[in-house]
């Protein structure tokens, strides 16, 4: 008998209805003889109605006061979706991440699994019985309540499924699977059969929401095979799994986008050994995370230096500058908080040149300036005007034939075969 971890999102579950039509796919799937853990989050938009009460009596609640608030969601998802499973037929109970004793460090609010005592669920499974999980939630060294931060549900599933040593952990949301780009920008994108942890990775780095970060790494960590599927239309929905022959032909498999970019340059900083440190440190000791970061050639013992941060951090950032620039000994700083990023992320790029090319030429042609360049083995991300996000994203989709197959002979050298990777 096969055994499968659910996770069902909060769209999923998002009123009794909805966790009515859960219960009947789990209940599905357990007439059809497979064993079964399910992990839910809380019902839409409840972990926000939560988190504004607690804002709504302090602005600074303690982190762990805001944990024991907003696990409570979850507990409320568990205890429906068990209802409704036993008014089926099936047997199922209900348990939080304290009572599965899912350990996790005392980070508050974004707390990290540790390791994952299985028993309670082997002994509820020996028993025919369908263990409910909380999601996004789990219990210190000193038995206080954590939460693993926002899609935190994502990963509370992929861990079970490690622990476990399930067959399949499958994600169910609000969208068929995982697709070529955004098909709210892009009607034509098309849904993946298939997609590496490595592209998946990238791709929610890069922006994608489908999946959390930490949940796609636990997954390519323990080798779990997963699924991402749609909790209201049927299919198959998207396998991410480890790289195979069959996916060497998708040179670029998805296009990724982040809208919350922001862009800050030193201009005539002195070209000096720990001109770099001097700029990030500060920036650095404010918990205020980099991504870009790009460097010219100096001139005349001056050179010019450029990074990227998240938009919310872009005002702190520019005073923290501002204040430390004679220590710099950089002339002035100037800053764009109206761009953002784009990204192309496929495993093929590292078996194909001409891609960063032909990348450019479309952008070109399509009168898109681009401000930035970083490139991986797997991705290649342009920072453009905010202006050019959605004629960006579908000129590339377009550009790559992303809403057709994969194909092998739509680049400009076809035959290039050697090592490219995606500066080729």
């Amino acid at each position: 008998m096969t055994l499968i971890v659910q996770k069902y999102g909060g769209t999923s579950v998002a009123d009794v209805g909805r966790i009515e039509h859960v219960a009947d796919k789990v209940a599905a799937a357990r007439r059809a003889g497979h064993d079964l853990v399910v992990v839910v989050s809380a019902m839409a938009g409840e972990t926000d109605r939560l988190l504004g009460l607690g804002k709504g009596i302090s602005l600074r609640p303690s982190a762990r006061e805001m944990d024991v608030l907003l696990s409570a969601g979850e507990q409320v998802t568990i205890a429906l979706l068990a209802i409704a499973l036993e008014k089926r037929g099936i047997a199922a109970c209900s348990f939080t991440g304290a009572q599965v004793r899912i350990r996790t460090d005392n980070a508050h609010t974004k707390a990290r699994i540790l390791a994952i005592d299985e028993d309670k669920l082997r002994d509820t499974l020996a028993h025919g019985s369908i263990p409910v999980v909380a999601g996004f939630q789990g219990v210190d060294e000193a038995g206080d309540i954590t939460t693993l931060g926002r899609g935190g549900s994502d990963t509370t599933a992929v861990a079970l499924a490690a622990t476990l040593k399930a067959d399949e952990c499958q994600i169910y949301t609000d969208v068929e699977g995982v697709y070529t780009t955004d098909p709210r920008m892009v009607p034509e994108a098309r849904r993946l059969e298939r997609i590496t942890f490595e592209e998946m990775l990238e791709l929610a780095s890069l922006g994608s929401k489908v999946l959390q970060i930490r949940a796609v790494e636990f997954a390519g960590k323990y080798n779990v095979p997963l699924r991402v599927l749609s909790t209201f239309k049927e299919g198959e929905g998207t396998l991410i799994t480890y790289e195979d022959v069959t996916m060497e032909a998708a040179v670029v498999s998805g296009i990724a986008f982040n809208r919350d970019e922001a862009e800050i340059t030193l201009i005539g900083v002195p070209d000096a050994p720990g001109a770099a440190y001097r700029i990030l440190g500060p920036i650095s000791d404010a918990h205020i995370v980099v991504d870009m970061i790009v460097q010219n050639v100096a001139r005349e013992g001056r050179l010019d230096f450029t990074f990227t941060l998240h938009r919310n951090d872009y005002t702190q950032a520019l005073d923290i500058l501002e204040a430390n620039l004679k220590h710099m000994g950089a002339k002035r700083v100037i800053g764009n908080d109206r761009v953002v990023k784009i990204s192309l992320v496929g495993v093929g790029m590292r078996s194909h040149s001409g891609v960063a090319t032909s990348m450019f030429q479309a952008l070109s042609q399509a009168g898109i300036s681009i401000r930035l360049v970083a490139t991986s083995e797997i991705k290649i991300s342009v920072v453009v005007d905010e202006r050019h996000l959605e004629a960006g994203v579908r000129t590339l989709h377009e550009a790559f034939h992303l809403h057709e197959p994969p194909q092998q002979d739509y680049l400009p050298q076809p035959a290039a075969m050697r090592k490219g990777g995606a500066t080729g």
